[in-house]
């Protein structure tokens, strides 16, 4: 399996060099030359989530790991997710079903990719003896990830960049709690696409890229992508291999392209519904055919309060059929504020995905209208999925809603619609009581590049 970039101009790398790798170094991101068929997908119902991953992943790793590696991969990542199913359905409504994905150490869906690939990286490493320096920007959910998959792991440092004062308090605290001395907390002045920018920043340095040994676990690193694929295989073999519908509540793209992935590979889905709260770059994106980049506003939502969703350049590359000098020439015009999309391209588009955009008040009112339907309470993102889902929902078509986070990382968001502060899990009892570590940085590059020099080990 060899992976390219999307604008032509890096080293074609196999999986283990693009998972290391991370950003490509002509600034592009990397995908698959082709996508594996899967065959057996009426064999997969009543396998463990584990044993599915494994069918799944295995074509996309080709020689960079033994068969014996992937799996105890797979399992040790797994393991860590604390439902039996690793990843449930919930029927919300006939027709509309929730996919639990916040049943990880840090209870969100980004704990799927991040505990596999921290043992990915590992045997790796422990097989070349590199070191290396993971960088990551966050909006919240992928930071606490990356900190609790990586914290300890030998030949790593880990420095995590998230908007100050702009995720919940529960997602601050999960990052900036943990002691382990590899796990650096990073508070930047500004919001997220500031810390996505700075991060960008940093791997098109090379010199600095390959003196620390740069690497990085953001969504633009294909593994996570991989990752996240299995559970589209997971929820489809569970409603009976039927065509279906999958709302996705969208930041940065990569768990949706994961959708698209796993259609490609086979599974019949329809319709992939890309959800967004105010900041809907992505729904007047696929509405208008105009990316133009806005002011971020915080809301309620923080995962989904980005202008610039780095995977959407994987969507694009597909649907300028593999062009790389034209991504090139719309990333290039991106920096001047937006691109506009061609009429060829936008059509290729809207044959993947469908798009929709909740306010602040819908998504309260869609945490209470569940909450007294069902009695599940809902995450803010994840109620802005349920909310857009309800919009396309049709008779006979099963729709999946993916629940990415736990309410209990967003308690003032769902105490303001229901009135109760839901209860952090047991294993994560006392984080409040715990002393923090986090630096403030300024929205700087060349100040982040001495941070990093000054303290990784």
């Amino acid at each position: 399996m060899r992976y390219v970039s999307t604008r032509g101009q890096a080293p074609v790398l196999n999986f283990e060099q693009a998972m290391l790798s991370g950003l490509a170094r002509d600034g592009g991101l990397y995908l698959p030359e082709t996508v594996p068929a899967f065959s057996g997908l009426g064999e997969l119902d009543g396998l463990s989530y584990q044993d599915v991953a494994f069918r799944v992943v295995r074509p996309f790793t080709g020689d960079s790991f033994t068969d014996d590696e992937l799996r105890g991969a797979i399992d040790r990542a797994y393991d860590r997710i604390s439902h039996a199913a690793k990843a449930p359905l919930v029927q919300l409504a006939p027709g509309h079903h929730l996919l639990e994905l916040f049943h990880g150490p840090t209870l969100a869906f980004k704990d799927f990719a991040m505990q596999l690939i921290a043992q990915l990286f590992e045997i790796a490493l422990k097989r070349s003896g590199q070191r290396i320096t993971i960088v990551g920007a966050t909006s919240g959910d992928t930071g606490s990830a990356a900190i609790e998959a990586f914290r300890g792991i030998d030949n790593v440092d880990v420095f995590i960049m998230f908007p100050h004062g702009r995720v919940s308090e529960v997602q601050r605290r999960q990052m900036t709690t943990p002691d382990a001395e590899n796990v650096h907390a990073l508070a930047v002045t500004g919001h997220f696409d500031d810390c996505q920018a700075r991060l960008k920043d940093l791997f098109n340095d090379h010199v600095f890229r390959d003196q620390v040994g740069l690497a990085g676990v953001n969504s633009i690193n294909w593994a996570r992508v991989v990752a996240q694929i299995v559970y589209y295989f997971t929820a489809a073999a569970s409603l009976g291999m039927r065509p279906m519908d999958f709302t996705v509540p969208t930041g940065n793209f990569g768990d949706i392209f994961a959708g698209s992935i796993a259609r490609a590979m086979g599974v019949p889905i329809r319709r992939l519904i890309v959800a967004t709260n105010q900041n809907d770059i992505l729904h007047r994106a696929l509405s208008s055919g105009e990316y133009r980049v806005g002011t971020v506003e915080p809301s309620i939502s923080p995962s989904m309060d980005i202008q610039v969703s780095s995977n959407f350049e994987r969507a694009l590359y597909w649907a300028y059929g593999g062009d790389a000098a034209a991504i090139t020439q719309l990333m290039d015009e991106l920096k001047a504020g937006g691109f506009s999309i061609s009429q060829g391209a936008l059509e290729a588009l809207r044959e993947q995905y469908l798009s929709g955009r909740v306010s602040e008040e819908e998504t309260i009112a869609m945490i209470r209208t569940v909450r007294e339907e069902t009695g599940q309470v809902l995450c803010p993102h994840s109620a802005v999925g349920v909310a857009v889902a309800r919009k396309h929902l049709e008779p006979g078509i099963p729709m999946v809603t993916l629940a990415t986070a736990h309410a209990a990382k967003f308690p003032d968001a769902v105490e303001r619609a229901v009135g109760l502060r839901p209860a952090l899990p047991p294993h994560m009892d006392g984080l409040f009581d715990l002393p923090e570590r986090v630096t403030r940085v300024e929205n700087d590059a060349e100040a982040l590049k001495s941070l990093i020099l000054e303290r990784r080990t």
